[in-house]
């Protein structure tokens, strides 16, 4: 397939921040930090992806509190010896011609749990006590995320402003590592999104209640961190469209509260779904192709605020036809990365827009370029001797 074109491919400038496509590696949890600390993991799962030819890579959910992982080996920027293993990771992203954010998240209720491929499910109590660094479930109220969780501790108000600092610190740390990009994770049932929803936040002070009660935090919080965040550089916010919860938090509430965070200085809105309760696969829309889209395209019209896409977008075809309808600004991608690190490449082929590897880093193009026409001889022989075999 070949576009004119392609909008794809086309840089996007965010603040001075120019992004040499629309190409973004949505956040993936790995289990492989070392106390919080970046390890040669991290350097081969992001890099790759940097070689790969994405615009921007954004790390995995990385905890602004100890007590607010997701799991015991994940990463964290809690504390300044955090700083140097992630800037050697955006040093190398940023050596070979790629932007980097890092997601910055607490956890909240949903604190403590299994890797995935352990099953998945919530630490005990017990459990989380006897860990080097000590989790605490924190929320809104005394609700715990669904059967097999402890229900949180219901925060105080210097509770509050403390969880608030510690994602202005954690974003200070970020920018003497070197980052690129801040995305404030306010999705999925953490701490923040746990504030938002109704089904969770029962208080009735001025942390809960009415819908701009429940937003306090979120702006509060995305408000300090535009302070804090170098003016020039781009702030992101992932959002859980829809909840997932019956009577929960409504796509119509994410509008509103986009339209607030853009006006506080949020220049993307990372559109996500699902995860208020303790499965966090659980998905209020069926899982489709592109199932998250029409949550982007809703959001970049009513707030008018530049939306990152995400879910189930596979081919380069697909993602050029959401950039090209005007449902989102960048594309993102998590699944389809992992199976294949080299998507960009592939797709900027797919489209015509890189007939001879030039996009490719040099090491690898040089051969890849090399090796193309005698490949396609080879190719024309075979379909040869298919259509016309010998006797």
């Amino acid at each position: 397939m070949t576009t004119a074109h392609p909008l794809l491919f086309q840089p996007l400038t965010l603040r001075e921040l120019a992004l040499k496509n629309r190409i973004v590696i949505s956040p993936m949890c790995q289990h492989a930090a070392d106390m919080g600390r970046a390890t040669p993991w991290h350097l081969v799962h992001l890099g790759k992806f940097a070689l790969g030819g994405a615009g921007l890579i954004l790390t995995e959910s990385t905890a602004v509190d100890p007590r607010g992982r997701i799991g015991t080996a994940d990463l964290g920027l809690w504390n300044d010896g955090h700083i140097e293993p992630l800037k050697a990771v955006v040093d190398f992203v940023h050596a070979n011609d790629g932007a980097i954010g890092v997601q910055l998240a607490h956890a909240g209720r949903k604190s403590g749990s299994q890797p995935l491929w352990e099953g998945g499910a919530a630490l005990s109590d017990e459990a989380m006590q006897a860990d080097a660094e000590p989790w605490q479930r924190l929320g809104p109220s005394e609700v715990a995320a669904g059967p097999g969780w402890s229900a949180p501790h219901a925060m105080n108000a210097h509770e509050i402003e403390d969880a608030i600092q510690r994602f202005v610190d954690a974003t200070v740390r970020a920018d003497k590592a070197g980052f690129d990009v801040v995305e404030l994770h306010f999705g999925h049932g953490y701490l923040v999104a746990s504030f938002l929803s109704p089904n969770s936040n029962h208080r009735n002070d001025e942390w809960g209640g009415s819908l701009e009660g429940r937003m306090r935090l979120a702006l509060e919080v995305a408000a300090r961190v535009r302070v804090a965040w170098p003016g020039h550089k781009p702030l992101f916010c992932r959002l859980s469209a829809v909840d997932g919860s019956i009577d929960g938090w409504s796509l119509d509430d994410s509008v509103i509260l986009a339209r607030e965070l853009a006006q506080l200085g949020v220049d993307v809105i990372d559109c996500s779904s699902g995860g208020l309760t303790e499965e966090t696969r659980a998905l209020p829309v069926p899982r489709g192709l592109g199932f998250q889209v029409p949550f982007a395209e809703r959001i970049r019209r009513d707030a008018n605020v530049h939306t990152q896409a995400v879910g189930m977008i596979v081919d380069a075809s697909q993602a050029e036809a959401v950039l090209r309808e005007g449902k989102a600004d960048l594309i993102a991608l998590g699944r389809e990365a992992l199976f294949d690190p080299y998507w960009p490449h592939h797709a900027a082929m797919a489209l015509g827009v890189d007939p001879k590897y030039e996009r490719w880093p040099v090491r690898h193009g040089v051969w890849l370029a090399k090796r193309a026409p005698g490949l396609a001889r080879a190719r024309a022989q075979a379909a040869e001797q298919l259509v016309s075999p010998s006797n």
